[in-house]
C-alpha cells in the first residue's frame, strides 16, 4: 500500500498530467489503483471520467475529495485499495497540507525556469512540518516541460538551485514539454497507450513509473 502526492504551491506545473499518467501505468502493471483529485478545477477526474467513457482498460477508478477530513478519508480508502496517487491543486491549501500528513512521498513538478524555484521555499517549509507529524515522508521535486533542446540549460540551472534546500531531494526523472503529453490528456490516456506513440514521452513516463514504484529498477541517467 502507498499514497503518493502529486502537489506544489505553483499551479500549471503539469501535476495532474503526472497523476494521470502515473495512475494508469500502475493500473496497466495489474495493481487496483485509485486516483484522488483533490483540485476544484476537477481536471483529473474528467480524465478519468473520458477514459472510462471511451471503454479504456483498465479502468482507473477516480474520486474527488475536498477539505480537512482528507488525512483520515486517505488513511480510510488505502485499506480498500492498493495504491492511491492524489492530485493537489497549485496552491498552499487544506488539502495539500491534509495529504502530506499521510502520504508516503510527495513529488512536486517545477518547471526549469526561475519562477518556479522561487516556490520550493515555501514547499520546502510545508515538507518540514508535515514531518514533524508524518516521519515517513520523502519529498522529490520533478523537473517537468523542460525543453527537448539539449543546448538548453534550464534543467541544470534548476537542479543546482535545488541543493539549497533541506527537506526537498531532486527527482532523477526529467519530464520534457512534448505534445504527447496534451494529446493523451484530451482522449484519457497515458503517452504509453496512444497510438502512434511517441517513444520518448513513453520513456519518460516510464522512468518515473520506475522511479517512484521500483527505484531498484531505475537506471542511473537521463539524458534530454
Amino acid at each position: 500500500m502507498s499514497i503518493i502526492l502529486i502537489g506544489g504551491e505553483k499551479g500549471g506545473t503539469g501535476k495532474t498530467t503526472l497523476s494521470a499518467n502515473l495512475a494508469a501505468q500502475r493500473a496497466n502493471a495489474g495493481h487496483d489503483v485509485l486516483l484522488v483529485d483533490t483540485d476544484i478545477q476537477g481536471s483529473a477526474s474528467y480524465w478519468a471520467a473520458t477514459r472510462e467513457e471511451n471503454g479504456t482498460s483498465p479502468r482507473v477508478n477516480s474520486i474527488q475529495k475536498f477539505g480537512k477530513a482528507l488525512a483520515s478519508e486517505l488513511q480510510d480508502l488505502a485499506k480498500r485499495y492498493e495504491d492511491i496517487i492524489v492530485d493537489a491543486g497549485g496552491r498552499d491549501s487544506v488539502e495539500l497540507r491534509a495529504a502530506l500528513v499521510v502520504a508516503d512521498r510527495v513529488y512536486a513538478p517545477i518547471q526549469a525556469s526561475q519562477f518556479d524555484v522561487w516556490t520550493l521555499d515555501r514547499m520546502d517549509s510545508l515538507v518540514a512540518q508535515a514531518q514533524s507529524l508524518n516521519q515517513d515522508l520523502n519529498a522529490w521535486v520533478v523537473i517537468n516541460r523542460a525543453s527537448p533542446n539539449p543546448s538548453v540549460g534550464e534543467a541544470k540551472e534548476a537542479q543546482n538551485i535545488l541543493a539549497e534546500f533541506e527537506h526537498l531531494n531532486l527527482a532523477r526523472t526529467i519530464i520534457c514539454d512534448r505534445i504527447a503529453y496534451r494529446k493523451a490528456a484530451r482522449d484519457g490516456l497515458s503517452v504509453s497507450e496512444v497510438h502512434p506513440q511517441d517513444t520518448k514521452a513513453a520513456a519518460e513516463i516510464d522512468f518515473f513509473y520506475r522511479e517512484v514504484y521500483g527505484n531498484d529498477e531505475s537506471p542511473n541517467t537521463q539524458t534530454i
